[in-house]
């Protein structure tokens, strides 16, 4: 008998129900994986939501899933950011929400689908993964795999970078974070930073977000974040509408004790945000808050373990005088108070000397890396 001749396809997502298989597929492609952690379905669903996420008011994205054999094996998207365009005076698309089997035929049609989507549109260069922007979750696991990721951060397979490779992606950029926890701490060295910055700045001041004026701390923390992040790699100002969209979901998950803003003189200059882990909850749940997953969230988040620094910024003129030392030593401090044993930081680009410098000073551990991918699209 004459065997099946194996083929590939992609298709575009048009239907409600190949949305839901769009968003449904990590949740069966990684579930013998032991350290993924399911995100909570509700939030995924807001990525791409095209109608009431901010991101798209100046973004345009298309969806496709691939298949092999008539088996749904894999997604991507195809994503053009105009304001990182304008901003950065490039033509440049992006990539996001990739999954596939170790394949490299399929994930060769997926890119080749996802490169002509971008050419048409002009497109030169392509960049990412970006879910679905810059300032989202960002990039591919290539190292610490065998460690749980942190809030907001992703997990994949092992075989992703070999098999982006292949494709003919190659690095643009890796992100670091660090693992800072009770044995590894260095305490005594970040009580001296805080003497030798309480000397350099005394009328610096750390205070706790006020989380009943949340509208007006996210304004301050938006208008240093724009200026602190102005010529890192990627970066892009976020406007006051996606600041906003972001506080509501952050609002539910802050604590205050580890998001802090440093004023000088009354000034803001500075801000620190950590989160507690809740992936710490969420492993244990199937990404469905109903009927009983948000009873989880309530009842085991006084389990949590660790925190994760995931904002930080600090204006331009203060920056090197060791303010993001004193802004992750309140949250550390904090931490251990609650009985909160390790902190991640990050993440921190490669080449950002003076941040990966402080996570070292304090005692982090270079724990996972992220890495984003890019290919010229003019060939």
């Amino acid at each position: 008998m004459e065997s099946k001749k194996s083929t590939d396809a992609v298709t575009v997502v048009e239907t409600k129900s190949e949305k839901s298989s769009f968003l449904e597929f990590p949740y069966s492609h990684y579930k013998e994986d032991q350290y993924w952690v399911p995100p909570l379905k509700i939030e995924q669903k807001k990525l791409i939501d095209t109608d009431k996420n901010p991101f798209y008011n100046n973004a345009e994205i298309e969806l496709f899933l691939a298949y092999h054999n008539d088996k749904l094996v894999g997604r991507v998207a195809a994503i053009i950011d105009h304001r990182y365009n304008r901003y950065h005076n490039s033509k440049t698309g992006f990539f996001g929400f990739f999954e596939c089997i170790n394949r490299e035929q399929t994930a060769a049609l997926m890119f080749r689908i996802v490169e002509d989507w971008l050419r048409s549109r002009g497109m030169e260069e392509i960049l990412g993964p970006a879910n679905p922007g810059m300032m989202d979750e960002i990039g591919i696991l290539v190292k610490g795999f065998a460690k749980y990721p942190s809030i907001l951060m992703p997990y994949h397979k092992e075989y992703y970078d070999p098999l982006l490779k292949s494709v003919g992606l190659e690095k643009a950029k890796d992100l670091f974070t660090y693992d800072v926890n009770q044995d590894n701490v260095n305490r005594e060295r970040m009580n001296r930073a805080v003497e030798i910055v309480s000397k350099r700045l005394p009328d610096i001041k750390i205070r706790k977000i006020r989380l009943k004026k949340i509208k007006e701390e996210i304004k301050i923390i938006q208008e240093i974040f724009n200026a602190a992040w102005k010529n890192n790699w990627g970066f892009i100002p976020l406007s006051e509408e996606e600041f906003d969209y972001l506080a509501k979901d952050l609002k539910a998950i802050v604590d205050e004790n580890y998001a802090h803003i440093a004023e000088i003189k009354g000034r803001p200059v500075a801000f620190s945000v950590a989160l507690p882990d809740y992936n710490q909850v969420f492993r244990d749940m199937d990404g469905t808050l109903f009927p009983t997953g948000i009873f989880k969230i309530l009842w085991n988040r006084r389990k949590i373990t660790k925190i994760r620094t995931a904002l930080m910024g600090v204006l331009p003129e203060y920056q090197g005088k060791g303010i993001d030392a004193l802004l992750h030593r309140e949250s550390i401090e904090n931490g251990l108070i609650d009985n909160r044993y390790a902190s991640e930081i990050g993440w921190i680009l490669e080449d950002n000397v003076q941040m990966n410098r402080v996570a070292e000073k304090i005692g982090g551990e270079h724990d996972k890396t992220y890495r984003m991918y890019t290919k010229s699209l003019l060939s």
